[in-house]
């Protein structure tokens, strides 16, 4: 039997695999898995990503059924998206799954009780303690997530729009956005029409590339992102946190940008939301619902 542990939002699915005795088969990653995007093209980025999993360590999609996966996927706070997922033909032993914070959770305190915040594509605060999960946040895009990729590239774009209309300076951020756009408010109005997270998301590079340049529209975002990240941190804090990890793409370069109070909270993770879903992989009691 093999195990595999997945950790699936909005942007990419990662797969580990390793064999009963823990030894590592193969990683690979593939597009999106985010449930509420569509449980159909979610399976199919976990089946890709351990389709290629699998080559690495000479197996085939033939030892699928052997194997026992984890799922930490993103959307699986929804029921009704659980509820379909979990009806989908697959070709593996067993799944389980949770949430990718959950996910990331397990990983990040080996298993035992703690809390973390994750800023990624998405964002969402949790804290496992005494057998509970605790969860602010994290009801997705865009009327949640606040401190992820996703709000932070929406606010950017309304930002720049009302830059556009000379209601506030024009900053490089803002021309940067614009370029992107070949310099054409309504190419920037259409593409808003399809755009999902990850392509609101795709901003937040040059943000903070920008913001320690000392462009000042990037700063105001850095620091309306710390800003959110600080009250779902400090909500976990008043539910019995008092170690945190910060986990994924924007909450991991945050930290300078956070109050000194919140700072003395954060902890390193001790693995990584793929880790924590092998620790599951095989489970049926981790499941959600």
């Amino acid at each position: 039997m093999y195990y595999v542990g997945i950790d699936g939002g909005g942007t990419s699915c990662r797969a580990r695999i390793r064999d009963t005795e823990g030894q590592f088969i193969g990683e690979a990653k593939s597009g999106s898995a985010n449930i509420l995007l569509g449980t159909d093209i979610a399976m199919a980025s976990i089946v890709a990503a351990i389709r290629d999993a699998a080559l690495q360590g000479g197996l085939t999609e033939s030892d699928f059924p052997k194997m026992h996966v984890g799922l930490a996927l993103a959307g699986a706070e929804q029921k009704s998206a659980w509820l379909n997922f979990m009806t989908i033909d697959h070709p593996f032993a067993s799944i389980t799954l949770n949430t990718d914070a959950y996910g990331a959770c397990v990983g990040a305190h080996n298993g035992q009780d703690g809390a973390i915040m994750i800023g990624g594509t998405g964002s969402c605060g949790i804290l496992l303690k005494d057998g509970e999960q605790h969860v602010v946040g994290g009801r997705e895009f865009p009327i949640s997530d606040q401190g992820g990729g996703a709000v932070m590239g929406l606010r950017l774009i309304q930002q720049v729009l009302l830059a556009e209309d000379g209601i506030r300076p024009k900053t490089s951020l803002c021309q940067h956005v614009m370029n992107h756009f070949d310099n054409d408010v309504d190419n920037i109005v259409e593409w808003s029409k399809t755009a999902i997270p990850k392509d609101y998301g795709q901003f937040s590079p040059v943000i903070f590339q920008l913001a320690n340049e000392g462009d000042e529209l990037a700063i105001e975002m850095l620091k309306q992102t710390a800003a959110d990240i600080e009250m779902f941190i400090n909500a976990l804090h008043r539910k019995g946190a008092n170690q945190v990890c910060l986990m994924g793409s924007i909450a991991e370069r945050i930290l300078p940008w956070l109050s000194p109070v919140v700072q003395q909270w954060v902890v390193q993770p001790q693995f990584d939301a793929i880790e924590g879903a092998l620790m599951f992989a095989g489970k049926p009691e981790h499941n959600l619902y």
